[in-house]
This record gives structure tokens, C-alpha cells and sequence, in this order.
């Protein structure tokens, strides 16, 4: 007789069970052989694979040999911790994200959502320009509610985010924050503007409607916008250096 712990949707349900360890064994293999490579990073590696029969992401993050276990252990507990709860305000804030299954700190793994659509990066190089345009009309009205909640992504670009259907979707918060600093929500539409730059800079002028779009929606918007040219300068000037 064991216990079968189940997380569905960030509710925790405990029932005993009558497991051994062969069936212990047969369930973690059949969950493994499932899984598919997404992505591996230098934090995280993520996976696809069925779980409880949903399609899900399972985001691992990857420990640190070179630090101590036990700060590599709180360090990692922090940050999955930090990135589910802003997930959790994000949603809470009417931004679309991934619907989180299960945390499990122990194992320094996430188990969420897996979105069907294909990133806004590729997306947009191949739209036509009045959807184009309307996706990132949609972009700045996401980076608005999250600014005006003082969410800030950490890693705001269209990497992270996922059209699917008429929805952007918004991923990977593990180098978010919660402040109200201007600085720090410039430094998120900065990174915005240079990936419009880089990335699509064959449509770099589309970033305007991202910018129309975030100061209607925001009131601080302006102001953000502000902070992001004397963050430029300061770049340009250090490059001069």
C-alpha cells in the first residue's frame, strides 16, 4: 500500500492506493519513453510527453555541479517558485499562459500546458501585414497588463510567445520579476524593440504598432518608453567606451 500523489491544475490530491514497486517502476518508465525533447537550455530542459492522457511541456530545470547542493538546491526551489507564481498573476492579469498542472520542487520540475501554436518569432515573417500588424497590436496590449501589474517578463521578446489561433500565448518566466521600477519595465520593451530589430528587421516597423498599442493600454506606457531611450543612449555610450 502506497501513496499516489496527483497535481491537477495547482490542486494537490493525496489517495492511497495499492502500489508496489514494479508498478511504481512501470509507470515512471511509460511516462519517460513518452517524452520527447523540446528544448534544452543552460537552465532549463524542457520535454513533451503525455501526462495523466494531456498533452503537457515538463520544464526540468538542470543543477548546478559547480555550486554547493544546498545553495544550488535553494536556488533552484526559488526560481521555479518565483516563475509559477508570476505565471499565476499573469493569468490573473488576463495575459494567456500556460495552464500549470503540477510543481514538484523536489525534482525541480514543472509540468504545464502544451501550446499546439508556432512561435510569433516564425509567425510573423510569414503573415500578411493587417494580421501582422493586429498580432502586435496584441503584443503591447500583453506587455501593458503585465507592466500595469508590475509584472515584468525578464525576457520579453517573441521568442516567448506562441500564436496559437488568435491568442498569443506567453512562456518562459524564469527571469521575471515583481516591481514597479520603470527601469526594469523599460528594460522588458527594450529587449522588445531589439528583437524587432534583429529578428525581424525585415518588418522592424511593425514594433510601432507594439508601442501605440502598450502606451494606450498603459498610463505609465509613456514613461516606460521614455526610460527605454535613456537606456539606449546609455548602451550607445558605453559601446563608444
Amino acid at each position: 500500500m502506497g501513496w499516489l500523489v496527483i497535481s491537477v491544475a495547482n490542486a494537490r490530491i493525496a489517495r492511497k492506493v495499492c502500489l508496489t514497486s514494479s508498478d511504481i517502476l512501470i509507470i515512471a518508465e511509460n511516462f519517460l519513453a513518452a517524452m520527447t525533447v523540446h528544448r534544452v537550455g543552460a537552465e532549463a530542459r524542457l520535454d513533451s510527453a503525455m501526462w495523466m492522457n494531456r498533452l503537457v511541456v515538463l520544464k526540468q530545470r538542470v543543477v548546478k555541479s559547480y555550486r554547493h547542493p544546498t545553495l544550488d538546491k535553494s536556488l533552484q526551489t526559488y526560481r521555479i517558485k518565483n516563475e509559477v507564481r508570476l505565471m499565476l498573476e499573469a493569468r490573473k492579469a488576463g495575459v494567456s499562459v500556460p495552464i500549470i498542472y503540477s510543481v514538484d520542487l523536489a525534482d525541480n520540475r514543472i509540468v504545464m500546458e502544451e501550446i499546439p501554436g508556432m512561435r510569433v518569432k516564425d509567425a510573423l515573417e510569414s503573415l500578411p501585414s493587417e494580421k501582422a500588424e493586429r498580432v502586435c497590436m496584441k503584443i503591447g496590449e500583453i506587455a501593458a497588463r503585465l507592466h500595469a501589474n508590475d509584472i515584468v517578463h525578464g525576457d520579453l521578446t517573441t521568442s516567448n510567445m506562441l500564436l496559437d489561433d488568435d491568442r498569443i500565448v506567453v512562456i518562459d518566466f524564469s527571469l521575471g520579476s515583481k516591481t514597479s521600477e520603470l527601469e526594469d519595465k523599460g528594460v522588458d520593451m527594450h529587449l522588445l524593440e531589439e528583437a524587432f530589430h534583429s529578428a525581424h528587421y525585415k518588418r522592424s516597423e511593425l514594433y510601432e504598432a507594439v508601442k501605440d498599442s502598450y502606451v494606450r493600454a498603459y498610463p505609465a506606457g509613456a514613461a516606460v518608453l521614455k526610460k527605454v531611450e535613456e537606456i539606449e543612449k546609455r548602451g550607445r555610450y558605453t559601446r563608444k567606451e
